[in-house]
């Protein structure tokens, strides 16, 4: 069994960092009752529900958020219920009739979690936005990318999944051991903005000293030293540099064929750019295959830039099981593990309301409640 095996927790449907956050939480053993709309939302990223992998090891119910019929169901389940998370805009939440005081009087032990880009309070925080929106104003974006060009976009990683609910489900579980000391539970609010920023501890380590420059590209985990660093080989592949410490960085020097004695000082900032060209000189005249078999057993820091289908192939990630492929869809598999509990891949991504009468049994609604429900259009 997971390590949050008993818990039960309801999840709002929402798109990202929510959902995200919820497989992290069920993943662990949670049970997580994914609480979907009766229609799609108009989501432009609308696809078959089995292969959203976001959405695995949970059931679902499928409701009418606008029908007081569904609402006060809700209410009920809060009841039984240890943690509920939403990722609407402030203010919805309440306007529904589901906000953290509502629930609160149905169970005034429930953790409350709550997901947005800007934070549930402040001049932004009634906006829009996306990941990009929220990296760009933490900071975050503007020291992505390489001297010279701008920005570059990292994907969705860092503000949804990082900074978003890989956070709200740290927040989540540290209310709800709290919250056995205390018997009450309280709002967690996550924003994304803050997420971004908390993430980018090292480089704010590394500014207090004076080992920062504003400059993007230039520093030494941004693509500015040589030695941590991209480089393209003969056949179009590249390999992933990542030589810091002295002992690393002799290992690729020997591997490069290169003697130290004969190239400037590692942490000289002024010769980095005459070490990087060097480097991708030697870099380009064999095969990622072949370099990858150079390094292969060295303490170099040296490893191909696979592609998502490579790295589901790879022996060390095959031997340790990082990829799996229930019902055919390549996916990570749940991280972290564990010395005794067993995080798995339990149930499949489910079908909107899959399970609405299954799971509203199980919170004490009788047969009739439910068909009348049912008859109300309030769940499906």
């Amino acid at each position: 069994m997971g390590p949050l095996e008993g818990l039960r927790i309801i999840e709002i449907a929402g798109i990202g960092p929510g959902p995200f956050c919820a497989m992290l939480l069920a993943d662990m053993g949670a049970d997580v009752v994914r609480v979907d709309r009766l229609d799609s939302g108009g989501n432009p990223l609308e696809r078959p529900a089995r292969s959203q992998v976001m959405h695995r090891n949970r059931r679902s119910i499928a409701a009418d958020l606008k029908h007081p019929d569904a609402i006060a169901a809700i209410r009920k389940m809060c009841v039984s219920a240890d943690a509920l998370l939403e990722g609407f805009r402030p203010g919805v939440m309440e306007r529904l009739g589901l906000g953290p005081e509502d629930c609160a009087r149905a169970n005034p032990r429930l953790v409350y979690g709550r997901m947005t880009g800007w934070g549930q309070d402040g001049p932004m925080a009634s906006r829009a936005g996306h990941d990009i929106n929220y990296v760009a104003l933490s900071g975050v974006l503007g020291m992505l990318g390489r001297s010279g060009e701008r920005p570059a976009p990292p994907l969705n990683v860092i503000g949804d999944m990082g900074g978003g609910g890989l956070l709200l489900a740290f927040g989540i579980v540290c209310a709800l051991l709290e919250a056995r000391r205390s018997g009450r539970g309280q709002v967690v609010d996550a924003s994304m903005v803050e997420g971004s920023a908390l993430l980018a501890s090292t480089v704010y380590e590394l500014r207090a000293a004076g080992w920062w420059d504003e400059r993007r590209g230039s520093n030494l985990l941004d693509s500015g030293a040589p030695f941590y660093e991209v480089y393209e080989t003969a056949d179009g592949g590249f390999m992933a540099v990542g030589a810091i410490e002295p002992q690393f960085y002799a290992s690729l020097l020997a591997g490069l064929g290169l003697d130290a004695a004969e190239l400037p000082p590692q942490m000289d900032p002024a010769a980095w750019p005459q070490l990087k060209e060097r480097f991708a000189g030697i870099f380009s005249t064999r095969t990622r295959a072949e370099w990858s078999e150079a390094f292969e057993g060295t303490d170099a820091c040296v490893t191909p830039v696979l592609t998502l289908a490579e790295a589901a192939l790879h022996p060390h990630n095959t031997e340790r099981r990082t990829f799996l492929r229930p019902n055919g869809a390549l996916q990570a598999a749940p991280a972290p593990r564990f010395s005794r509990s067993r995080p798995e891949m339990r149930l499949p991504p489910p079908e909107p309301g899959e399970h609405s009468e299954a799971v509203l049994d199980e919170f004490g609604f009788g047969p009739e409640e439910i068909a009348a429900l049912r008859r109300a259009g309030a769940i499906a």
